[in-house]
């Protein structure tokens, strides 16, 4: 049976995770960088996030993979901390000894973004807004400088340069990891050679920008979040809450949402009671979004919604400016029935790289999970994933 839980692509799926589990174990480091400068200007005095690897690094250090994770996800892409995880990373299916991203051959990376969605996770390492600022003792919260997805590129950049790693043999990322990988090739294209974008796109529109302002406003609307100074109080958890739902209907197609809800029976008593009372569907994925929100930080939501919101290939004024300066080989793999970043997206980007003399490749993921088929059914484009990286 299905589990899924309310994050955004943070799911565990038991049916599946018996075909698909590895024996890779993993190990969570971090790395640090000082004076990190953003694109809006400002500097944080000290940025930490956590990464993992797997297969080994050669020694000429260019078989090196990045992955780059999705809104509310973290670098636990593939394997196990230990053997008995009952749930090994997102990608798992598709990363490992044989697999289409084969650690017999490379090095795959994957870290931690800034103002991660969940840093209260116990596995996740990130500086946001719930981070202390060492001018003050206390939390940044809104003091903390609005980041864009350069910023996260440019603190992998970072974690990779501290490696000694100066070319990346890919990029690969799902959702908002897609836009790392695109941005990857436009801000480095001396350093990337091939990027696959799984459920992604070029730009945000004003209709994607719109929808994940809907992410936003619940918080902004929680009594407790305080204009984002509520760590020494109550944290907005009830708006909190409300979001993730948000995020987990937005990111599911209705038949997969509706499978995946209890029956309701015809007029429940308790409906027709009073307005006030709950229904099983929103009950259930409302009452586990509420479970899942001590994890999650508000602020930190807030962050990633706007920094997604800004996103434009190479941060340039329109999409094909941005695109003109990616060589590498380009991937792009959009889910069928993606209702939240719709296929038109990706197709925008890749009609956009054609017009320049590109020849970037494109193949839609099919499935009932909408934008989650990009980690559900990622396994059906594992032959075209696996061709496309090694040649």
């Amino acid at each position: 049976m299905i589990r899924l839980i309310t994050l955004i692509l943070i799911v565990a799926v038991s049916s599946m995770s018996s075909a698909h589990s590895s024996e890779l174990l993993v190990q969570k480091k971090s790395f640090t960088t000082k004076d990190f400068a953003t694109v809006s200007g400002e500097v944080i005095p000290e940025v930490t996030v956590g990464w993992e690897a797997y297969g080994e690094l050669n020694e000429a250090k260019d078989n090196v993979i990045l992955i780059t994770h999705f809104f509310s996800g973290n670098s636990h892409a593939a394997g196990k901390y230990t053997p008995d995880d009952p749930q090994p990373g997102y990608w798992d299916a598709i990363i490992g000894p044989g697999k289409a991203i084969d650690t017999d051959k490379y090095y795959v990376l994957s870290s931690d973004t800034l103002v991660n969605a969940f840093p209260h996770l116990p596995h996740v390492t990130t500086t946001g807004p719930a981070s202390i600022n060492p001018e003050t003792g206390k939390p940044y919260g809104l003091d903390f400088p609005v980041v864009t997805i350069r910023d996260f590129v440019n603190v992998q950049h970072a974690l990779l340069t501290s490696l000694g790693i100066e070319k990346l043999h890919a990029v690969v990322g799902a959702s908002m990891g897609s836009l790392q990988a695109l941005e990857w090739a436009a801000a480095y294209p001396d350093m990337v050679e091939r990027m696959v974008s799984v459920i992604g796109a070029g730009a945000m529109d004003a209709w994607t920008i719109t929808a994940l302002e809907h992410w936003a406003r619940p918080i902004k609307l929680d009594p407790h979040w305080n204009n984002g100074n509520y760590y020494e109080g109550e944290a907005p958890l009830q708006g909190l809450a409300n979001t993730l739902t948000m995020i987990t209907q937005q990111a599911m197609h209705p038949v997969a949402f509706n499978q995946s809800s209890p029956k309701q029976d015809t007029l429940p008593a308790a409906a027709l009671e009073s307005v006030t009372n709950g229904l099983p569907a929103t009950d259930f994925w409302f009452g586990a979004a509420a479970k899942n929100a001590p994890l999650a930080d508000a602020n930190h939501i807030l962050y990633l919604v706007r920094a997604n919101q800004l996103f434009v290939a190479g941060h340039e004024e329109d999409l094909a400016k941005g695109l003109s300066k990616v060589r590498a080989k380009t991937l792009f793999l959009p889910a069928k029935n993606d209702l939240l970043l719709q296929p038109y997206l990706a197709k925008q980007a890749v009609e956009t790289l054609k017009e320049q003399g590109k020849s970037p490749q494109y193949a839609e993921i099919d499935g009932n999970f909408g934008h989650l088929d990009g980690v559900y059914n990622i396994q059906s484009k594992a032959t075209e994933l696996a061709d496309f990286i090694n040649n």
